[in-house]
C-alpha cells in the first residue's frame, strides 16, 4: 500500500441499493486502489440519517447532504438552518448536491432555483463547499451563481462537469472547482476534456458519481470508487502530466476545497 498513489472519490453515493449486498466489498476495494477518501452524497434530505451512518461506519467515508434537483419539486424543501444544523456533524463536509436540471424536469425550474439559492446561502454560512448538478441549465446556472456569490463569497465544486465551455469558465472566475466523472474518459468526449485541460490544474477534482458513469474499461456497468483511478488518469493525460503529479495535485485540491475533510484526517492521524 506504501507505493499505491493515493487519489479522492470526491463524490459517490454509497447509500444507492446497487451497493446493498457488498459494500464492505466496495469500500475495501476502493482502499486497496488508492481511494484514500470517499464523499458519499445525500440527495434527498429524509436519507441524511442512512447515509450519515454510512459515513460514521467507515473510516475513509465523508459526507454531504442536500435535495438533489430532479427532487426538487418532489421534496420538503430545504431550510438553511437544516443544512447548517447537519453541517455540525464531524464527517458532514458539503453543502448538496443541488442545482439545476431541466433535462428532464424543467417543468420544476422555479422550485430547483429556490432550493439551490437555500444550498447556497447554508455554503455560505457554513465555509463548507456548494456541491452543483448541472445539466441543460448553463444560463441559469451561470447567472445564479454569480448573483448570489455577488452578495456573498462561497465555495463550490461543479460536479460531475458535462456542461459547456462558457459554464466552466464562468464558475472558474468565480473561483469554484471542476470535477471529472467517467463521462470525461468516454473516447468520444474529446470536447470536454478540452475545457478540463483549459482549466488550471489547481481547480481540478475527480469523482465516480458511483454507481453511474462507469469510465472505460467498465463503461455500462455499475460504477464504483476504486475506479476513480481510471478517470484520474485520463485526467492526468488530458493535462500533460505524469500520472503521480497529476493524482497529487487532485489530493492537494480536495484538501483545499473539501478542509473539513482534511482537518478531520489530521485530527484523528
Amino acid at each position: 500500500m506504501t507505493d499505491t498513489i493515493q487519489i479522492t472519490d470526491s463524490h459517490c453515493h454509497l447509500d444507492f441499493p446497487d451497493f446493498d449486498a457488498e459494500r464492505d466489498q466496495v469500500i475495501a476495494r476502493a482502499v486497496d486502489a488508492g481511494v484514500t477518501r470517499m464523499v458519499t452524497i445525500c440527495t434527498k434530505l429524509r436519507l441524511e440519517p442512512q447515509v450519515r451512518a454510512i459515513a460514521e461506519e467507515y473510516a475513509p467515508v465523508f459526507y454531504a447532504a442536500g435535495t438533489h434537483p430532479m427532487s426538487a419539486a418532489d421534496e420538503p424543501l430545504a431550510t438553511v438552518d437544516e443544512l447548517i444544523k447537519l453541517a455540525e456533524h464531524p464527517k458532514f463536509v458539503g453543502i448538496g448536491e443541488t442545482g439545476l436540471d431541466y433535462h428532464y424536469t424543467a417543468d420544476s425550474k422555479a422550485v430547483q432555483q429556490d432550493s439551490l439559492r437555500i444550498h447556497i446561502a447554508a455554503a455560505r454560512e457554513t465555509g463548507l463547499p456548494l456541491i452543483i448538478h448541472a445539466r441543460d441549465a448553463d444560463e441559469d446556472m451561470a447567472r445564479i451563481l454569480a448573483e448570489e456569490h455577488a452578495h456573498g463569497a462561497y465555495s463550490c465544486v461543479m460536479h460531475c462537469f458535462s456542461s459547456g465551455a462558457g459554464l466552466a469558465q464562468v464558475a472558474l472566475d468565480l473561483g469554484f472547482y471542476l470535477s471529472m466523472s467517467g463521462i470525461a474518459a468516454f473516447p468520444k468526449s474529446g470536447d470536454l476534456r478540452n475545457i478540463f485541460a483549459a482549466a488550471p490544474v489547481d481547480r481540478i477534482l475527480v469523482e465516480t458519481d458511483a454507481p453511474y458513469l462507469a469510465p472505460p474499461p467498465y463503461r455500462g456497468k455499475r460504477n464504483e470508487p476504486a475506479y476513480t483511478l481510471h478517470t484520474a488518469q485520463v485526467g492526468a493525460q488530458a493535462f500533460g502530466m505524469d500520472w503521480p503529479a497529476f493524482a497529487a495535485q487532485t489530493q492537494a485540491n480536495f484538501d483545499r476545497l473539501f478542509w473539513k475533510a482534511a482537518q478531520y484526517e489530521t485530527a484523528v492521524a
